[in-house]
């Protein structure tokens, strides 16, 4: 296994959002985290980010990832969140760049003969090419979304955290950015933890999937299993599978 959460809870204050959840990726693996709004997916991500504290116990390999140094945990696991500051004056190229930080040597962190190649193929993949010298502060949300996952990918991470990767994005780059991450899987030793509102999104890339409850674990395990029609309308309160089949009705005229 890459990564493994055991019994892992997270409160804010008296409030618990995350409590006692599970579950391990393996290389090859695309785990979508869905539930409703509220259901402590993005607390979760968070944690595995060590930008909370939590109880049990999160490691990589055999090691709890709180005894890694940043550096060597950022070669290990890269994550787009929600939460970016983008009010600074950086270029797309000095952006990008930040995500080979974890990989230079020395005084002026330089030593990183790879890097250039990663930053390049990082661009291509995200359709950034020849925006390199543009601002962020001049990017729509969705350039700057496709920014932030370039820097990720220039990391050259192991296993790829994403927590709601399609915000911002319209229908084409929704399709090219799955389409890159299945893409990006298949090399190596990889896998990839994605936080999903989009069912469909879900069910079209995920192999695993982890459905969460007010906190809880409703179900985990392969895609097909988890979101079943009754586990999805026990959390969901409705027919997520009719509601589904709903909607496609009127493509099929």
């Amino acid at each position: 296994m890459m990564l493994s959460a055991e019994g892992v809870s997270v409160r804010y204050g008296d409030k618990p959002a995350v409590q006692d959840v599970s579950f391990s990726i393996a290389p090859g693996q695309w785990w979508m985290i869905v539930g409703p709004n509220g259901a402590g997916k993005s607390t979760l991500v968070e944690a595995i980010a060590r930008g909370v504290p939590y109880s049990g116990r999160i490691l990589w390999g055999e090691r709890e990832i709180g005894s890694y140094s940043s550096r060597d945990y950022a070669k290990k696991v890269g994550i787009l969140s929600q939460t970016r500051r983008t009010e600074y004056a950086f270029t797309v190229a000095q952006v990008v760049r930040l995500g080979r930080y974890a990989h230079q040597r020395g005084f002026l962190r330089g030593g990183d003969a790879a890097g250039p190649a990663r930053m390049e193929e990082a661009l291509r993949l995200t359709g950034l090419t020849g925006m390199e010298n543009r601002l962020l502060t001049t990017l729509s949300g969705g350039e700057i979304q496709r920014v932030f996952l370039a820097q990720v990918l220039s990391q050259d991470p192991r296993l790829l955290i994403l927590d709601e990767p399609a915000n911002h994005l319209d229908l084409k780059y929704q399709q090219a950015l799955f389409s890159l991450i299945g893409d990006w899987l298949k090399q190596g030793e990889r896998a990839v933890l994605s936080v999903v509102h989009d069912l469909s999104l879900a069910r079209r890339y995920g192999t695993h999937a982890l459905l969460l409850d007010q906190g809880r674990c409703a179900a985990r395990g392969t895609l097909p299993a988890v979101m079943s029609p009754d586990h999805l309308k026990a959390v969901y309160q409705m027919d997520v599978h009719a509601w589904m089949r709903d909607l496609l009705t009127p493509w099929q005229e």
